[in-house]
């Protein structure tokens, strides 16, 4: 059971899309597959959602999204330029026209001085071929409020780009 507010912009995005004729994406690492599942759980989401790719690992980013690997050997997989490359791979490896890509950093370990807890960048790649890049510091809500609040904030991204 999704809560309201997140099934809401889901179905949203999903209607939306609909009227316009556009496929949607996900490329997730941190939310594991929660944007497409958000999406899934509203009837009719097969017309608009073509797949999600969950991944996780740098490897997976770059088999499945074709992310560089020197681009994460030097910005890491919580960047700007990745979160944009995985947007941008979605896309390229789809029949969708949009994807939104989240990667970030949910902990509770894994943080850094310069990468703390709660770190997360988001890109959407839309129609009109130009990729918005988004970066929120949530703090150390826990896990699973950091999940969440990156549902929220990729499917925001993702109704914008449905939007344009």
């Amino acid at each position: 059971m999704l809560p309201q507010d997140i099934e809401a912009i889901a179905e949203a995005v999903v209607r939306r899309a609909e009227a316009k004729g556009l496929m949607i994406a996900t490329a997730e690492s941190c939310t594991g597959g929660l944007v497409s599942g958000a999406l899934t759980a509203i009837a009719g989401s097969s017309a608009v959602l073509d797949r999600g790719f969950v991944t996780y690992s740098n490897e997976a980013k770059v088999e499945m999204l074709g992310v560089d690997s020197d681009l994460l050997a030097s910005f890491g997989a919580v960047s700007e330029s990745t979160a944009r490359a995985m947007a941008e791979g979605a896309v390229a490896r789809s029949r969708a026209s949009i994807a939104v890509s989240v990667t970030g950093i949910a902990g509770p370990g894994g943080g850094s001085s310069q990468k703390p807890v709660g770190l997360v960048h988001f890109a959407a790649h839309g129609p009109n071929g130009r990729t918005v890049h988004l970066e929120k510091r949530f703090g150390d809500l826990g896990r699973d409020a950091i999940r969440l609040e990156s549902v929220r904030t990729a499917l925001g991204l993702l109704m914008d780009a449905v939007s344009e």
